[in-house]
């Protein structure tokens, strides 16, 4: 067994040296194998790296031959150059030489520099050679003018080439005349083509040679050569010496102009071109035109009929054509060559002269042969505006467009310049021309694009426009012009308050408005052949005949005469007119009147878009199986003198409408027939040419146009050819104006309808221009609605108006917005005339004599000596005025019978202070019977106020005036009192009891004088006892009694005490008397001076004042109980038909009416005039079951006690109503206030509910209860009354039967019929509930109606549904409900209905488990939700309207060339030419659909400041709210905007808290996202990463391709405490011009934001400390971003 265990030991040792050996091997093998591929890999590389530094030499052998021709090339430019012009320095072509190959460079081309043209430098050399004293840097810029097209960053690096070679760019001194001038230009006999030019260049006079037109001696219009003027001319000689230039300038700084002094100077004939978007190269050269058999041919194109006789042709616009088109130039301008479409080629004249003299040709024989020879003084003279520098599009200068022309940039005059110019051309530059050119001035130099937009429309062109009005109408308003030049009112908000802020600080503000505004009557009328429309008037023309004079229904309103007097006008100084307007305000009949009322005919054009050039021009038509072309309108006008009126100018594309721009500028256009329109002083006007159409003098043309943008998606007319026109914003009337319209179209319609009408709609305006909804509904609907009224009375208005809001109340996020409105103004849309919930009216209980009244003679009484009172006389004394602030606030009406009738029909929020608590009301009568034209008077106490509202009057805010700095102020705890009367002469009274200060005020100036009621000793002692805080002072006051106020008396009372003070303001007199009583009230017996003086127990008495002499007779009382409490009585008589209707006996006799505090009514029959019988008293006592609070101890009962004489009515407010008040379906609630009214006509009583006070606070809810009365009320006109509760809300009650009646007829009569589409039918189902269930569910939908099975039904039982009874919770399918009664639903028993509630409360919850959010965040999300749903609401329909803005490839039709268009093949068989169609990158169609979506990154701060001062102003609650209103509004609209919401704090830049491909879907992620900002500004570390987030967020979003991108911050201001300074932040925002970046400041400590918002660029920041703000915020983020 050993040997056998040696054996295999060994074996086994013997196979591991067996295997170790051929490991061995394998590893060496390896490492052979291993060394051999490292050795290849080395050779390899030596290989590789032998190869590489071949081909490196053989590169630099390249680059080196490259380099040797290059140089030698440059050689052989430079010795060109030095040959052909040795009149130039060496130096100066050596140095250009060497610029133009730096600006060659591959690192000229690394910085995006576009080549220098180099082949073009001949042409600069050869200016220097024939004008040696010419500047070499300004002839450069002439070849690459890098200012005009690059950014500022590249700007830099290319001037610092220039000066490295020595052509700095020294400003020449352009406002000293006579270094650079044009001195003569003369052509020369002997050599016809050319003149001799002498110029003045730098000082030195230089004659040369110059090639010439023929028109010499033409006229032309009036041009003014200032300095600068005479530079550029002289500039334009130069460059005219040797080739083809083109002017760059801004819209409107005088290119045209100069172009046309330059041709007159010259004797060229101009050749006007104007180009547009979609031209062709085909277009450009060559037209296809149809003969008069029918047969189509080629026709010269304006360009090439210039380029054969010789003429300066003018293309105007080059900067719109596409860089394709612009290519078929090159051959053109370089080498004076060109191939037509008809294969006609032209030639350069020396070539074709060659071509002719060496093949012995006649110009017959060249013309067969197709070859045409270019006249030698044919000039190409090219137009352009500058591109955006940064822009990604509209950059046309490119190498290709450098190579063709020198260019001459054209820069905005000064302002000096342009008064001179100005003074020079019409003469005295007045004070508001010269502010409107610094204004212009101010504008251009803005870098703001909003800013420099509204530039170019005040142009030099208007400029001159606006000097010639002020001329003729010096009273014209500056503030007016510039809106009308700028069309501000239809400015996107962020450029009108741009201008509005510019305008204020050069101290220009609107002058007072015409007719209804100023007072004054504008009239409009046609006397003695003269027109006269306000202070204009004009001659009537005299047409040939009337039938095309418009004459359309028009009403004359005072603004439309104002607008019809601004266009006669700007008419009368030659002016075109363009109206803009949104639909429906009437520019139409605003143009049909104008033209009627001068008596001139018109021709119409309506423009649309498919409209083309050609059909703009000449309108083809068939005749006879041939194609024959008819005259437009607008050539018919021009040849006849008629007035074009071109509406809809918006609709057509503005290529097409850009040709109009010669026209209306100069006079000349070019038909697409070959024929041209000239003016009179044209020199082709005198020729006998059919194709020469002569402009006739009297022609002038009316432009309507839309406003741009959504909702009409309209093209910007207004911004491509706004300046040619004298421009009028037509907006809708004013009330009063619309008002007076509205009387015209519906004479019959009630006034209050129509009021009604224009607030609704007013309001609908103004929610429309803040985009809250989309379209603007204008005069044009309520013109419609009202000529429905008119001739359908019997309609509803509610029915009416729904016609019109009905296609928008279908959408969900305006419907709620348009009821608002309507129901706001008092249009019940939306409802039934079955909702009415008036009070329910209780049987009143007889009347009850309980005792007799008589007054005792006084000699009776024990008190002889004090019967006749001895009266003290005093003289008042006023202290002297205190003029207070007038405050002014923003109040709304809330219309009450928008949907339920009832007695209460509006009321108003007061804005009062949180802390504020009412203490009395007052009204002065408006002079009719409605209400709504009282003044209503409220006061208040903490802080002491008086506040003045007309209701009716809707755009007069809240007047607020504060009483503190006129009130006393003493060291005790002193809670004034104040009470209020108002006076016949408007002025009001107001009484602070505890001090016993009476005050006079003018609520309209806010001035208050005291009036001093007692001796200066005793003020003075009173005061300091109140001072000091004595306990020993007695503690009574005085009350104010209001009842004869409306003489201007009045009379004070002390309560406690028996001082009386009579106070007479129209006498300035005050009696004083004590009284042997301690008064408990004092009230008003009748105008004679009689009193009624009730004592501390009850008992009564009659004070008779006669002569200043007073007599005490106590009042006798029979009663069979207890003496009755009076709170109030009527100083009048009840007349006999409402005593009679009251007792239920035929009675006539003097009586009162009384308010007593323990009854609901009483009347003395007989007193006080019949004093020597026994008065009957008479009372209807009140449900002794009614247990009534107690007055507070210091009120005053005459404030919720009012007698309603008129109508015999007894109104109280108590605390508590009886069971048989209510219907028996609506238990009483079980707090609360009502209004008790007494009805003795037709005995009843009722109790209307008071809404109940919205408390601020537990102390707020102490304070009140404790100082206040809970509601005051007091009677207005129309036998009502206005209520008002401690927190200011004020309500309009109505409580008379007749005029409830009525006013229940008219809201019945303006629902109209019921069209509600969900039928509801109440039936009784006589069956019995068991069980509440869900039900099952139908898969078909069906309705089901009664029975218990199915979910979703409707007046059944047990299961979840609707209108049914004893299920869990509600159902709603879709079908019509109906309802089983109110009395089977109050049946169910009471377990079915808790097993029915436990079920719907387990749904509930089941529903929050599924979205994993607990009942707490349930109730916070909807606390935080239900708070920014308007804003919401808002923000979607923003959203909703944005439209499309990146390029997309589009068929453009109507084209000339290009696809045969399959849509127009009968057009092209007929011989119309526009038949093709292209496919191009081109800007969407206005409201086109995006491809891509928006992208925007909401960067929200949540540093830790933002938790730090939440405390101070709420700024992170702000921010988590504006967080939430985006999540919630953007929720939809997925494929229109993608957003993101990233934070920044002091720990991180960029915290993601929403990825855009991971939005919230529901509440419990939104707000899941709501707390994580939260925790994270709450646990983050101090410090701010505001700049790194900004900067990251836009590097994020440009990188993304989008339809548009936007970053907006969300921050507090709070950025000087960790050293950020603005134009750090402006630099971040500002960093990518792709994308709108925007920071929007919520939080701020004093001005912070404020000061930072002013560092910043304008427009790129925004101060909210208001959350409603926000979407219009968003709304002006968008609409700047569409203005770029």
């Amino acid at each position: 067994m050993v040997g056998a265990k040696q054996g295999r030991e060994g074996h086994q040792r013997r196979g591991r040296r067996r295997r170790r050996r051929r490991d061995d091997r394998e590893r060496r093998e390896r490492r052979r194998k291993t060394e051999k591929r490292r050795d290849e890999r080395k050779e390899g590389e030596k290989r590789r790296e032998r190869r590489r530094k071949t081909e490196v030499k053989r590169e630099e052998r390249k680059k080196g031959e490259k380099r040797r021709e290059r140089r030698r090339k440059t050689e052989e430019h430079l010795e060109s150059l030095l040959n052909q012009y040795p009149d130039v320095e060496t130096d100066v072509t050596s140095q250009a030489l060497s610029l133009a190959h730096t600006l060659l460079s591959k690192e000229s081309k690394a910085l995006g520099l576009p080549d220098f043209p180099i082949h073009n430098l001949d042409r600069v050399i050869a200016i220097l050679n024939t004008y040696p004293s010419a500047d070499p840097s300004q002839l450069l810029l002439r070849l690459y003018p890098y200012h005009t097209f690059l950014a500022q960053e590249t700007f830099k690096s290319v001037e610092d080439v220039f000066t490295t070679f020595d052509f700095s760019h020294p400003q020449r001194n352009e406002s000293r005349s006579g270094d650079y001038e044009v001195l003569s230009v003369k052509p020369q006999e002997n050599m016809p083509g050319n003149a001799e030019a002498t110029l003045r260049i730098a000082g030195r006079e230089v004659t040369s040679e110059v090639l010439c037109g023929e028109s010499w001696g033409s006229a032309t219009s009036a041009f003014i050569v200032t300095p600068y003027h005479s530079n550029l001319l002289t500039d334009l000689v130069q460059s005219h010496t040797v080739g083809d230039f083109c002017l760059v300038g801004p819209r409107g700084c005088g290119k045209s102009a100069a172009i046309a002094k330059l041709a007159h100077l010259l004797g060229y004939q101009t050749e006007p071109i104007l180009l547009y978007q979609d031209m062709t190269s085909r277009d450009l050269v060559q037209q296809r035109v149809t003969g008069p058999t029918g047969d189509t041919g080629w026709q010269f194109s304006p360009l090439v009929v210039a380029a054969l006789e010789g003429k300066m042709a003018v293309l105007d616009g080059i900067h719109r054509l596409h860089h394709g088109t612009l290519a078929v130039l090159h051959r053109l301008i370089h080498d004076r060559e060109l191939q037509l479409y008809d294969g006609t080629r032209l030639l350069h004249p020396s070539k074709y002269d060659a071509i002719k003299t060496t093949h012995n040709l006649t110009d017959e024989d060249m013309t067969g042969l197709g070859v045409l020879r270019i006249h030698p003084t044919f000039r190409v003279v090219a137009l352009a505006e500058p591109p955006v520098v940064g822009a990604a599009q509209g950059q046309w200068l490119t190498p290709e467009a450098l190579t063709l022309f020198l260019y001459h940039p054209l820069r905005r005059l000064t302002s000096l310049e342009t008064i001179d110019l100005v003074h020079n051309l019409v003469g005295e530059c007045s004070e508001p021309v010269q502010q409107l050119i610094g204004i212009s001035s101010q504008l251009a130099s803005s870098t703001d694009p909003a800013m420099r937009s509204l530039a170019e429309s005040l142009s030099l062109r208007q400029v001159i426009r606006v000097a010639r009005r002020f001329q003729a109408y010096p009273g014209f308003d500056l503030h007016t012009a510039v809106y009308k030049a700028c069309l501000a009112r239809f400015l996107p908000p962020l450029a009108r308050q741009a201008l509005d802020s510019t305008l204020e600080k050069r101290g220009i503000v609107q002058r007072s408005g015409i007719g209804e505004e100023s007072g004054t009557q504008l009239v409009c009328e046609v006397k003695d052949g003269v027109l006269r429309i306000g202070d204009t008037h004009t001659p009537v023309h005299i047409p040939d005949n009337n039938t095309k004079v418009p004459d359309t229904l028009f009403f004359d309103i005072q603004q439309h005469i104002s607008v019809l007097e601004n266009m006669l006008q700007d008419w009368l100084l030659g002016d075109h007119l363009l109206l803009v307007g949104n639909q429906g305000v009437g520019k139409n009949k605003l143009a049909d009147r104008f033209l009627y009322l001068l008596s001139r005919p018109r021709e119409y054009i309506q423009l649309h878009r498919d409209t083309t050039v050609q059909s703009l021009t000449i309108q083809p038509v068939v005749r006879d199986g041939r194609v024959g072309y008819e005259d437009s309108p607008l050539v018919v006008a021009v040849k006849t003198g008629r007035v074009l009126v071109v509406d809809e100018a918006d609709k057509a594309p503005t290529h097409v409408t850009c040709v109009l721009k010669t026209l209306v500028e100069s006079g000349e256009m070019l038909l697409s027939d070959g024929r041209r329109i000239v003016p009179q002083t044209h020199p082709l006007a005198a020729s006998p040419s059919p194709s020469v159409i002569v402009s006739h003098p009297d022609f002038r043309m009316i432009v309507l146009a839309n406003r741009p943008g959504f909702p009409f998606l309209g093209n910007d007319f207004f911004g491509a050819l706004g300046d040619l026109f004298s421009c009028h914003a037509i907006d809708n009337p004013s009330v009063e104006s619309e008002l007076a319209l509205l009387r015209s179209y519906g004479p019959d319609v009630p006034q209050r309808t129509m009021e009604r009408l224009v607030a609704a709609f007013g309001e609908l305006r103004d929610l429309a221009d803040q985009a809250l909804i989309q379209y603007p509904y204008s005069t044009r609907e309520v013109v419609n609605i009202v000529k429905h009224l008119q001739t359908f009375p019997d309609d509803g208005v509610a029915k009416v108006v729904r016609n019109v809001v009905d296609f928008d109340s279908w959408s969900g996020d305006a419907r709620e917005t348009l009821v608002h409105v309507m129901h706001s103004n008092g249009i019940p849309i939306d409802t039934s005339p079955v909702n009415v919930n008036l009070a329910k009216k209780i049987p009143l209980p007889e009347p009850r004599l309980v005792g007799q009244w008589r007054v005792t003679p006084g000699r009776s009484l024990p008190y002889t000596s004090l019967m006749q009172l001895p009266v003290q006389h005093h003289s008042l004394r006023y202290k002297s005025a205190v003029r207070l602030g007038v405050t002014y606030l923003a109040v709304d009406e809330i219309e009450m019978r928008s949907d339920v009738f009832s007695e209460q029909q509006s009321y108003w929020a007061l804005p009062v202070h949180d802390t504020a608590l009412v203490t009395d009301v007052a009204v002065i009568p408006g002079g009719s019977q409605d209400p709504l034209e009282d003044h209503i008077y409220v006061a208040t106490v903490a802080p002491a106020a008086i506040h003045s509202l007309v209701p009716k009057e809707k755009n007069k805010p809240l007047k607020q005036i504060l009483l503190h700095e006129v009130l006393p102020s003493y060291r005790s705890a002193y809670q004034p009192r104040l009470k209020m009367v108002t006076l016949p002469d408007g002025n009001l009274v107001a009484h602070e009891e505890v001090s016993n200060m009476l005050l006079k005020l003018d609520v309209n100036s806010g001035s208050v004088e005291q009036i001093q009621l007692n001796s200066m000793f005793e003020a003075a002692a009173e005061s300091l006892l109140k001072r000091i805080g004595a306990t020993k002072v007695k503690q009574t006051y005085f009350r104010m009694c209001k009842d004869n106020a409306s003489k201007g008396l009045l009379a004070l009372w002390e309560v406690g005490g028996g001082s009386v003070l009579f106070v007479d303001l129209n006498s300035d007199r005050l009696l004083s008397l004590s009284l042997p009583l301690v008064l408990s009230s004092f009230h008003l017996i009748d105008d004679k001076n009689q009193w009624m003086a009730v004592d501390e127990e009850d008992g009564k008495w009659l004070l008779k004042g006669q002569d200043d002499q007073y007599t005490l007779h106590p009042i006798n009382e029979t009663i069979e109980c207890d003496r009755m409490r009076i709170s109030c009585v009527s100083p009048h008589n009840l007349n006999d038909f409402i005593l009679s209707k009251a007792l239920k006996q035929q009675i006539s006799a003097p009586s009162r009416l009384f308010a007593p505090f323990d009854s609901l009514a009483a009347v003395a029959v007989g007193f006080p005039e019949l004093n020597a019988s026994e008065n009957e008293v008479y009372v209807w006592d009140r449900d002794s079951r009614l247990k009534l609070s107690a007055p507070l101890p210091n009120s005053d009962p005459v404030s919720s006690h009012i007698l309603l004489r008129d109508v015999g009515q007894v109104v109280k407010v108590v605390d508590q109503a009886p069971r048989l008040a209510f219907e028996h379906s609506t238990p009483p609630p079980a707090t609360g206030l009502y209004l008790e009214v007494t009805d003795l006509i037709n005995h009843s009583v009722s109790y209307v509910p008071v809404p109940r006070t919205s408390q601020s606070s537990p102390y707020w809810a102490w304070a009140a209860a404790s100082r206040t009365t809970p509601l005051f009320i007091v009677p207005v006109s129309g036998n009502g009354l206005v209520s008002v509760d401690s927190t200011g809300v004020l309500r309009l009650w109505q409580t008379g039967s007749a005029s409830l009646e009525r006013a229940l007829t008219e809201w019945r009569k303006m629902i109209g019929e019921d069209s509600r589409l969900r039928l509801d039918v109440e039936k009784f189902s006589g069956k019995d509930v068991s069980e509440p269930k869900h039900g099952k569910e139908d898969p078909d939908n069906d309705p089901h109606v009664g029975g218990n099975m199915w979910a979703g039904g409707t007046g059944g039982r047990d299961t979840a549904g609707l209108g049914g009874m004893g299920g869990p919770y509600r159902l709603d399918a879709g079908h019509d409900v109906y309802q089983v009664t109110q009395a089977e639903k109050d049946a169910v028993p009471e377990e079915v209905r808790r097993a029915a509630h436990e079920m719907a409360q387990k749904a509930f919850k089941e529903r929050l488990r599924e979205i994993r959010m607990s009942e707490y965040d349930a109730g916070l999300y909807e606390r935080l939700a239900s708070g920014v749903q308007p804003q919401v609401r808002a923000l979607r329909g923003i959203i909703n309207s944005l439209q499309a803005r990146g390029k997309e490839r589009q068929w453009l039709r109507h084209r000339t060339s290009g696809e045969l268009d399959d849509m127009k093949l009968i057009e092209g068989l007929a011989g119309e030419r526009n038949i093709y169609r292209q496919r191009r990158e081109e800007e969407p169609e206005v409201g086109a659909p995006q491809t891509h979506p928006k992208r925007l990154r909401l960067v929200v701060d949540v540093s830790g400041s933002m938790y730090r001062f939440n405390g101070h102003d709420g700024r992170l609650e702000r921010e988590l709210e504006a967080t939430l209103m985006v999540m919630e509004a953007f929720e939809g609209f997925e494929t229109k905007f993608k957003y993101d919401i990233y934070g920044h704090s002091g720990e991180e830049a960029d915290v993601p808290f929403v990825e855009c491909d991971a939005i919230p879907r529901n509440n419990k992620e939104r707000l899941d996202v709501l707390k994580t900002m939260q925790a994270h500004s709450q646990f983050c570390l101090s410090g701010d990463h505001t700049l790194e987030a900004a900067m990251k967020a836009v590097k994020h979003i440009s990188s993304e391709e989008s339809d548009e991108s936007f970053v907006i911050l969300l921050s507090d201001a709070n950025l000087e405490r960790y050293g950020i300074r603005p134009s750090e932040l402006a630099k971040a925002l500002t960093a990518e011009s792709t994308v709108n970046t925007y920071a929007i400041f919520i939080g701020s400590l004093g001005d912070q934001a404020d000061r930072l918002t002013k560092a910043l660029p304008a427009g790129h920041s925004f101060v909210c400390l208001d959350l409603k703000k926000i979407p219009q915020i968003l709304q002006q983020i968008f609409t700047s971003a569409m203005l770029k």
